[in-house]
């Protein structure tokens, strides 16, 4: 007959210790389940907030380069487009009487070469071929951007830059546009396009065209869509110019993202932009 050293568990005291050991599990189980539940929805509100944030700095800034009274909204607040410039400068004038060998820019004869007040920049900002120059946006005809080509008296194409002297494709400027002086660089068409779902699988897109391009219509001339983020269940893009001469226009913009898990944020960004008047 066994000792009591040598005596093991019976059936009856195996089931009472998992019995008991599930009980506990279950109220552990129910004491974390809420900081764990809660932690796992903070990581995601942190997620989408970083990513509606991070999309509405990229919107912004872009948009504060936007070429003046270039700023559309479509499809139902739903799309942005804008002239995205790089940079800008003085040309010479012949208003400025300059010498023989600086060649000013020409709104009567149509020539093709002009030289520009200093340096050229360098760097990202440099001008290169298939850049615009663009003079006095308006937004409203002759002086619209956005007629590149088919009666815009403000904007022409350049071909080519040596040093500081600008040869374009074509002298589109006329008689009829300012002499101001000042100059922006384009460098093509932006467009956001927000495409959102209630449950969060929608995008917001970022298309680019070194074309002037003026409409969504056709998504094809919009040039290559690069996704801004996912997880899009709602946006909404304003423009709105403010009141009183040279006040600019306010720019607002509405992101919502949504989490596979059902947690959301929603973001505004305002920017007042340059709206000639």
């Amino acid at each position: 007959m066994p000792t009591g050293a040598g005596r093991g568990f019976t059936l009856v005291e195996a089931i009472i210790v998992i019995a008991i050991t599930g009980i506990i599990a279950g109220m552990v189980a129910i004491f974390i389940r809420v900081p764990v539940k809660s932690y796992v929805d903070t990581q995601a509100r942190a997620q989408i907030a970083d990513a509606a944030d991070l999309a509405l700095r990229r919107m912004t800034r872009e948009m504060r380069l936007a070429l003046p009274a270039t700023v559309t909204v479509y499809n139902n607040q739903l799309a942005v487009q804008f002239l995205l410039t790089k940079t800008g400068g003085r040309y010479i004038s012949i208003n400025d009487g300059p010498p023989a060998t600086l060649l000013p820019l020409d709104f009567t004869s149509g020539k093709t070469q002009f030289d520009i007040v200093g340096a050229a920049p360098t760097g990202k900002q440099a001008i290169v071929a298939g850049d615009y120059i663009a003079i006095g946006n308006l937004g409203i005809a002759p002086a619209d951007a956005y007629a590149f080509g088919a009666g815009a008296d403000n904007i022409s194409r350049v071909a080519s830059i040596a040093g500081s002297r600008v040869t374009l494709a074509q002298n589109y400027f006329s008689s009829t546009q300012s002499t101001g002086g000042g100059f922006q660089v384009v460098t093509g068409t932006v467009t956001y396009l927000c495409t959102p779902a209630t449950s969060g699988a929608g995008t917001l897109q970022r298309y680019f065209t070194t074309s002037i391009v003026k409409g969504i219509g056709n998504l094809n001339t919009l040039g290559t869509p690069a996704l801004l983020t996912n997880m899009v269940a709602g946006c909404t893009f304003s423009y709105t110019v403010l009141p009183g001469q040279n006040a600019g226009a306010l720019a607002t913009l509405v992101l919502t993202l949504r989490h596979a898990n059902g947690e959301s944020a929603r973001l505004v960004r305002q920017t007042q932009l340059d709206n000639p008047t």
